[in-house]
């Protein structure tokens, strides 16, 4: 991408027309400039770059230089869009201001006309749309008086308590009774820690584990139920149903209350030897799962990595691995002691063990386009050369020590809306360095929230405990 009209395009995403975005652009290429230069540049008319010039001056984009003829100087580019970038933000700002003030007034006069009364009998809705489904699901926390009740996975279990954590806090402070059921496939210490942050109402909320396969649901007070159509982790992937029915809500209760009584409780579980935790988790990972992979020790790392590869070179798939904090004749050897015989799979072409430079960043600049066009490329060759699917392990040091974490993240966002190819793909994060980073909460929760399941590795020095997280 080259020509003026290209960028004024991308330009005009900022709140720039496309005669503002062009005349600025031919200012900062030509660095300063005559009426007449930018006009030639931008292909705009003189009059309207005239016209053009006191708003852009006005946005803080250009200046003039005193003499004569008059010359413009640009902003430069990267300020130009912080600038723009602000504006934006103060417009929305203003925008959600006089929203709020506008529902206020509505509300005091609305409630002068008389409603319609709304009918007693049953109701049911079909919720297709995650953000209705979350509204409805918080709309029943906040209206429950006496009980809620949710059997749900670990994956939705960590959803409800990042969106409806203090709701949920509000209505046991009201004496609302919460029970929960979560599916058993794995024990982690998270839950317990979410636990302990309602230990002030830990008389009213009851959490516990059952091996019953089951949908997701929610009743609220007896009166309500919010059913998944679909045992699929993602809300918004397929519809919910709501209901005031009292049958079925009756049904939906009952269902609950029998998998409660054969329920356990969280400190009756025993805790699964890490290795078998870790190959169960692998084992089940499938093709478009994009996992974030947290550790603090190199043999934490390969230990999980080579696992990872393992299992997939073994099932006749094809694997890469992209070294950062270490190169790839250390992996290799790595590999080696770990009882993976990398030069024989690299002969084969089912492996690849690639230096960051070589597939991230390239003299110090990252093209995201790049990357995701070697990873089709090395994802087709392999379906040419037999093999059964590809999967990719890399290390993202890279990045930090670039200070590209700008870069970063929209390569994470990317590549979570890109897989539509059928790969795996695991992103090793070494903690350590990211908690060094600039906000490094905000960082950790955009990095959840570009994935769709977290491995967390403890502190042991070799594999230590083991969280898996769904996103």
């Amino acid at each position: 991408m080259s020509s003026l009209d290209e960028y004024a395009k991308i330009l005009s995403d900022f709140g720039l027309t496309h005669n503002q975005a062009k005349v600025y652009l031919a200012i900062a290429r030509l660095g300063i400039a005559s009426v007449g230069q930018v006009s030639k540049v931008s292909k705009v008319r003189r009059e309207d770059v005239y016209r053009i010039m006191p708003k852009l001056e006005k946005m803080g984009l250009i200046e003039k230089i005193l003499g004569k003829p008059t010359k413009i100087r640009a902003t430069p580019v990267e300020e130009a869009l912080s600038i723009l970038i602000k504006r934006e933000k103060d417009i929305a700002n203003k925008k959600v201001s006089a929203l709020v003030a506008k529902k206020d007034e509505f509300l005091k006069h609305f409630k002068e006309y008389k409603m319609k009364p709304v009918s007693e009998e049953a109701r049911f809705a079909l919720i297709s749309e995650r953000e209705g489904i979350i509204n409805k699901e918080l709309i029943m926390v906040k209206n429950a008086e006496r009980a809620i009740d949710v059997i749900t996975s670990r994956d939705k279990f960590l959803h409800i308590f990042t969106s409806y954590g203090e709701p949920f806090k509000e209505a046991i402070g009201r004496g609302v009774k919460v029970r929960m059921i979560l599916d058993i496939t794995e024990h982690e210490d998270w839950i317990p820690r979410i636990i302990e942050e309602y230990n002030s109402f830990r008389a009213s909320l009851n959490i516990r584990y059952t091996d019953q396969p089951s949908s997701h649901y929610m009743t609220m007070d007896y009166k309500e139920a919010l059913v998944a159509t679909s045992t699929e982790p993602t809300i918004g992937e397929n519809p919910y149903l709501w209901t005031n029915d009292s049958n079925l809500v009756g049904l939906v209760q009952k269902n609950f209350e029998g998998i409660w009584h054969t329920s356990v409780n969280i400190k009756d579980i025993e805790t699964e030897a890490v290795a078998e935790k870790l190959t169960h988790f692998i084992k089940d990972l499938r093709p478009t799962n994009h996992v974030i992979f947290l550790y603090e020790t190199s043999e934490a790392k390969h230990n999980v990595l080579f696992n990872y590869l393992k299992v997939g070179l073994e099932n006749g798939e094809a694997a890469v691995y992209i070294a950062s904090e270490e190169n790839p004749s250390q992996i290799r050897d790595a590999m080696k002691r770990f009882g993976i015989e990398a030069e024989k799979y690299e002969e084969t072409g089912a492996l690849r063990i690639l230096r960051y430079k070589d597939f991230y960043i390239a003299e110090g600049r990252f093209d995201m386009q790049a990357t995701m066009g070697l990873i089709n490329k090395l994802y087709h060759e392999a379906l040419t050369k037999g093999f059964k699917g590809w999967r990719g392990a890399g290390e993202m040091a890279c990045f930090f020590e670039h200070n590209l974490i700008q870069e970063l993240m929209e390569y994470e966002r990317g590549l979570h809306r890109a897989l539509d190819i059928p790969i795996i793909a695991v992103c090793a994060y070494n903690a350590n360095i990211l908690i060094k980073a600039s906000n490094p909460m905000d960082l950790y929760n955009e990095l959840l929230r570009a994935h769709g399941t977290v491995l967390f590795t403890g502190i042991d020095n070799k594999l230590g405990k083991i969280e898996i997280r769904k996103a």
